[in-house]
């Protein structure tokens, strides 16, 4: 396999035709489909198939639908749990370091973002065993250490994936610009390499930051921070609504 050379984690080569306005109207009833499916017990397999298969999406458009939908109990639960940033005043913040900093990185470099069925924003891309810092990555750490900071949390545990390669190296480049000392009355910050981040932030005491719908079922308090930064720091970013518009607002967290 090539070694990944990228500068950027930008869009797919495909991704304006794919997810070109022409096609909003059906990834959207097809996010709504999937996830009526959803809920009424289809596997998660089956259900894509289904939706994907009716509508002849290609597997980029699956991938979105997946990463978009979910049950209503999710929904309700990711409503329920949803977080401001005066709860997260002197109150432990756990971060889901790389869903959370991939979805910047994307966002900055012009990648697609999606908003799903409960209003939160995700990206496309991915990490499968290796990752590798590109030139968006400093700026999208100084907008995490400068957003988490200004939340005023009592501290912040900054959560990596022990076994996607170069963690280490990111651990180390976090700890620099933190002593940096350019954020202010910044809070405690613990930089962890964990074996599974999703298995800690389950049970952590605190407010999560994280997308990720397997962790935030179980999460009592959720913060969607990637999405606040892109609405107020990243005016350039592609962002696509894949909820399902209805009379008064959206289906999900009722934003317009």
């Amino acid at each position: 396999m090539a070694p990944d050379r990228r500068r950027h984690r930008g869009p797919h080569p495909r991704d304006r035709q794919l997810f070109a306005e022409e096609h909003l109207g059906i990834l959207r009833q097809a996010t709504a489909e999937f996830s009526w499916l959803l809920t009424r017990r289809y596997s998660t397999r089956a259900a894509l198939k289904l939706v994907g298969d009716r509508y002849a999406l290609y597997a980029r458009q699956r991938q979105a639908i997946l990463r978009c939908g979910c049950d209503d109990q999710a929904l309700e639960h990711s409503g329920l749990s949803e977080s401001e940033p005066p709860q997260c005043d002197s109150s432990p913040l756990g971060i889901d370091g790389y869903n959370l900093l991939i979805t910047l990185e994307s966002a900055l470099s012009g990648g697609l973002i999606l908003i799903g069925r409960d209003g939160r924003y995700r990206d496309l891309a991915s990490v499968h065993g290796s990752y590798r810092s590109i030139e968006e990555t400093d700026p999208a750490l100084e907008l995490i250490l400068q957003a988490a900071g200004a939340l005023k949390p009592s501290r912040v545990d900054f959560y990596l994936d022990q076994p996607v390669s170069n963690s280490g190296r990111l651990k180390i480049r976090i700890a620099e610009l933190l002593e940096q000392d350019r954020y202010g009355a910044a809070p405690q910050w613990n930089i962890e390499l964990a074996p599974s981040p999703d298995k800690v932030l389950k049970d952590y005491e605190g407010v999560v930051v994280t997308t990720d719908s397997v962790v935030l079922r179980h999460c009592a308090l959720t913060l969607d921070l990637a999405g606040r930064i892109i609405r107020k720091r990243v005016d350039r970013a592609w962002v696509l609504d894949l909820r399902q518009p209805r009379p008064g607002g959206y289906d999900g967290d009722g934003t317009r």
